[in-house]
């Protein structure tokens, strides 16, 4: 059974059905990432396009390997090495891509939006893998994977997402998960840093750290996003550091069985201490052995979910 959508571009525009779906796929696919010969030939044929306008390792590695454990032949496509620097726009880029016969496009683009433009335009498929401070969907749906992995449920933990929430698109896509998801979500961060209006989304925001994280269940934190901000949001990383780091005496406030997670990279020493980035309550490389699982998980239900 594949996904009743062609793209996935937002977790808000996702039923809560679908996400249980893509959750429980991710489940079956991560066995794979254990065995010898990490591959299966489900996607053999089908080919998946990386098409990448900001620079991010770990995202396109995930899908990358995501792709290749699938057993798709994938090309990888970066704006530096594109002819986009030579003024191609982004849709000639994508329906040149199209017409090589992609089946599936993975896009990440610095101007919100700029996926639902390709979706509409392409018969491929296109993941949407972070545009602007919209969403990064795919992030979110791996958070979800590991709170349930470990929780065995979303429904009724008090989940707090920290920091840079302004320009987040993982904080967004984590907030529409988690609320459909039915958890309780609190944010805490510089007033500079938390969108107004956000609580019209159902969540409850705190400008102490201390006082979101009494007895939460799972702590997202978020990178600063010191290439997206401009000046005057926070006076110095060690200020933010002081005021809202998470370190070991900030943990000992939340629930026994804490997780603390981060979607990367790791801002060691301002978001987080490394005592804590390392230490037992901490599931940042969880999330990257997930994030596989997940993106798997998302190839094989946009292809039509149909194993050969």
């Amino acid at each position: 059974m594949g996904l009743k959508r062609k793209d996935v571009l937002a977790i808000a525009e996702m039923e809560k059905e679908e996400i249980e779906l893509i959750l429980q796929t991710a489940d079956s696919f991560k066995e794979v990432s254990t065995r010898e010969i990490k591959k299966v030939p489900t996607l053999r044929g089908k080919t998946v396009v990386n098409l990448f306008f900001e620079p991010s390792t770990r995202t396109r590695t995930s899908f990358e390997l995501a792709a290749k454990r699938l057993s798709a032949d994938v090309i990888n496509i970066s704006t530096s090495s594109s002819s986009v620097v030579k003024g191609e726009t982004l849709l000639d880029t994508a329906r040149n891509i199209e017409a090589m016969q992609s089946d599936i496009i993975i896009l990440r683009h610095a101007s919100s939006g700029a996926p639902y433009i390709l979706a509409r335009a392409l018969r491929s498929a296109v993941i949407n893998a972070g545009d602007g401070a919209h969403e990064h969907p795919s992030q979110g749906l791996l958070d979800l994977f590991t709170i349930k992995e470990k929780k065995g449920e979303i429904a009724g933990l008090k989940v707090v997402i920290v920091g840079d929430v302004l320009h987040s698109r993982v904080a967004r896509s984590d907030i529409h998960g988690l609320k459909k998801m039915g958890a309780e979500v609190h944010l805490a961060g510089p007033p500079t840093m938390i969108p107004l209006g956000i609580e019209q989304w159902g969540v409850k925001v705190h400008y102490r750290i201390e006082e979101a994280i009494a007895g939460a269940d799972v702590i997202i934190l978020l990178r600063l996003q010191l290439e997206r901000q401009g000046k005057g949001y926070l006076p110095t990383l060690r200020e933010y550091a002081r005021l809202y780091g998470l370190d070991h005496k900030r943990v000992a406030l939340a629930n026994d069985g804490v997780l603390v997670m981060h979607p990367g990279p790791i801002n060691r020493g301002v978001e987080v201490t490394s005592e804590v980035a390392d230490g037992l309550s901490s599931v940042i490389l969880e999330q990257v052995t997930n994030g596989v699982a997940v993106r798997m998980a998302l190839l094989y239900l946009l292809s039509g979910g149909e194993k050969s």
